[in-house]
Formats: C-alpha cells, sequence, structure tokens
C-alpha cells in the first residue's frame, strides 16, 4: 500500500503498552500500574445511565452537549467562570485532542511540564508543533523564571496539569497566580488539565479558571472523579473563539460524548464522593510512609493518585523491568519524561496490593 501520513511514523506508541507487553507472561501480577480509580462507578449513577437507556436517550445529543448537563455545569463546576463557552467532550482527552486541532499550526511552541501526561508530547508532535519542556525536576515546582526563559515568539500554549500525572503534584496558589501574570502578560494561552480535580489532600483545590479567566481552556471530567472512564464525558470552557473552533472539529470527529452517559453525569457533579477520597488519602499515607521507609527517594503527593519516586539504581526502564521479573507491574519514568530516572506508582489498588507491592520495592531497594 502506499506510506501512510508522515504523522502516524513520528508519533511514537504508548510506552505505558510496552510494560503491559513485557508483563503478559505474568500470573496474577501485583498491579499498581493501571491508571484509574480501582472502585467501580457509583450504584446511584449507574441506575441513572440506565434509566436514560430505557427512556430512549439513545440518540446523538447536541455537538456542544446536552442542555442539561452544559446547565449543570454553569451551576456546579463552572459557577463564576463567567460566560465562557461550554463544549462537553469525550473524556479530557477528547478536549484535549480538541485543543491541539484548535490552537497548533506546524512549528508553534507549546510548553509541557517534565514530568508529563503522554498525550501532551504526542500531540503536540501530531500536529507538527514543537513540545518545549518545562522542568519541575526534582520537587515538582513551578519556576516561573525558568518558564518565562522558554517562552519565544513561536509560544502560543502552556499546559498546566495540577493535581499533576505523573507526580501527584498539586500547585500552589502562589506558584498558579505567578504563571497566570506570565501568560497575561506574554499573550499565551493555559490549557489546563484539572481532571484530579477532586483528589486534592492537603489543601483546598486552585483552578486556573479563577486566576486566568480569558487566557485559559479549562478541561475536566469525570473519568477519575467517578470512575467513568468507559463512559467518556467530559468537559472544556474557554474564550469563544476557542471553543466554538473545538467545536466545529468536533462535529468531524466524535460528534457528542454518549447521550445516556451525559445524563447520568448531570447526577454525578452533585453525588458526594469524599469518603473515597478520604480513603485514596489513607493509601497515599500507606505508599508514601512504606517507600520512605525502604529507603526510596519520593516527593509525597499532594493530589491525583500517584507518587513518582527516584529509582534506587540503574535508570529508570532497568529498574522497572526488574520489578516485572519480581511480578510488579509499574511504569518507568521515561514514560512520562525527557529523563529516566524515576517510576510511576498507582495507588488506585486495594490495600492488600499495594502492602503486597511495598513487600517487593523493599527487596529491590538494593540491586539484586
Amino acid at each position: 500500500m502506499r506510506p501512510l501520513a508522515h504523522r502516524a511514523a513520528k508519533t511514537e506508541a504508548s510506552g505505558i503498552r510496552k510494560v503491559f507487553d513485557l508483563a503478559a507472561s505474568l500470573r496474577n501480577p501485583v498491579d499498581l500500574s493501571i491508571g484509574q480509580p480501582h472502585f467501580d462507578v457509583p450504584d446511584p449513577l449507574k441506575e441513572r445511565a440506565s434509566e436514560a437507556i430505557r427512556n430512549g436517550k439513545n440518540a446523538y445529543t447536541p455537538t456542544q452537549g446536552g442542555a442539561e448537563l452544559r446547565a449543570a455545569l454553569k451551576a456546579g463546576p463552572l459557577a463564576g467562570y463567567g460566560d465562557k463557552e461550554i463544549l462537553v467532550t469525550s473524556a479530557v482527552s477528547g478536549g484535549l485532542l480538541l485543543a491541539f486541532m484548535a490552537l497548533f499550526d506546524p512549528g508553534d511552541e507549546v510548553l509541557v511540564p517534565d514530568p508529563y501526561f503522554v498525550m501532551y508530547k504526542q500531540l503536540a508532535v501530531m500536529f507538527d508543533a514543537k513540545p518545549v519542556f518545562y522542568d519541575t525536576y526534582p520537587g515538582w515546582k513551578l519556576d516561573v523564571d525558568r518558564i518565562e526563559s522558554l517562552v519565544t515568539p513561536r509560544t502560543k500554549a502552556i499546559i498546566i496539569c495540577s493535581p499533576a500525572n505523573p507526580t501527584g503534584a498539586v500547585y500552589t496558589r502562589r506558584e498558579l497566580e505567578d504563571v497566570a501574570a506570565l501568560i497575561r502578560r506574554k499573550d499565551l494561552i493555559a490549557i489546563s488539565d484539572e481532571t484530579y480535580e477532586t483528589y486534592c489532600y492537603d489543601a483546598p483545590f486552585v483552578s486556573f479558571r479563577e486566576l486566568c479567566r480569558d487566557h485559559s481552556l479549562v478541561l475536566g471530567g469525570f473519568s477519575k472523579s467517578h470512575a467513568m472512564t468507559g463512559w467518556r464525558v467530559g468537559w472544556a470552557a474557554g474564550p469563544e473563539e476557542l471553543v466554538q473552533a473545538m467545536t466545529k472539529f468536533q462535529q468531524f470527529s466524535f460528534v457528542c460524548a454518549p447521550a445516556p452517559f451525559q445524563a447520568a453525569a448531570v447526577h454525578a457533579l452533585a453525588h458526594d464522593m469524599s469518603e473515597m477520597m478520604d480513603e485514596y488519602r489513607r493509601k497515599r499515607d500507606l505508599l508514601h510512609g512504606g517507600l520512605v521507609d525502604a529507603g526510596y527517594e519520593a516527593v509525597k503527593p499532594s493530589g491525583s493518585f500517584y507518587v513518582f519516586p527516584r529509582a534506587p539504581w540503574g535508570t529508570g526502564g532497568e529498574f522497572v523491568e526488574t520489578c516485572i521479573r519480581n511480578n510488579l507491574l509499574v511504569i518507568p519514568g521515561n514514560c512520562f519524561s525527557e529523563r529516566d530516572t524515576h517510576f510511576r506508582i498507582v495507588f488506585a489498588a486495594r490495600e492488600e496490593t499495594i502492602i503486597e507491592g511495598l513487600a517487593i520495592l523493599r527487596r529491590l531497594a538494593k540491586k539484586p
């Protein structure tokens, strides 16, 4: 056949999938690798989705999302965000894809945190934009001077992810205010990925929509907060011109998020998940405390459900291969970073699984 588009060759397959390939021969591995909640969708929300299906809410919604969900978003998480346009997306991943389609021409630059969620770099490459990495090592902090030094005339946007995947960092209001001031001064757009908003353990969550309204596209959803990962419902809110362009691209791609799950998402906004968040705080403390006791260098995460420790020996990739040979699934840091020094552990798991994983990591703290 004729050659594929150049973007097919330039875009790398997820390194996480490579780990799964390595682990395919394992029987009953200790799995601390999957970036999704370990609990199921709450039963009342399942019933709302089933009710919507039974009542015939199975057709297309408007491309921008059903009126009921859009109204609930405006009254809920987006209250006080002014008259910003809202688009219901196919989860946050769909919102990211549409945002990159709408924003970037070949040669445009986007500032990407390092470490980063895997999609950020690959979407930039896919659309011939240039990812420029701003370093948050070793403490996962935003250094506005370091970020400003990377801005060029081609810089169009900066990605912010708080709480963060893979580090668990939650940026302080002061850090975000400093970056917001830079964005206004340089006339940039912030793409603020807030999918882990509910997973804040030590301080109230600060949304970029509070700090930089006219220069921010805010992305959120229900995949992590309510375990609706397979339901594919999220939202984007931001400047009218940008969101309308994203809506236009959605017409020719996703069309709309699934109608019955949009109906259930209306009720998810009012469903209390605080008990589960308290459980995850305890799991965070269990995993981080166990790592530190075993001699690992690990910043305590303030949010999400990840810890990103330094590999105790070798590269992150070498250490993870040894973990897999010892029946423990974790992800090498080079899946999320331009460095290969760390690895990612997920504490979205049963407590017994976390304890099993810690036992293996204690054995591996010194090179076998």
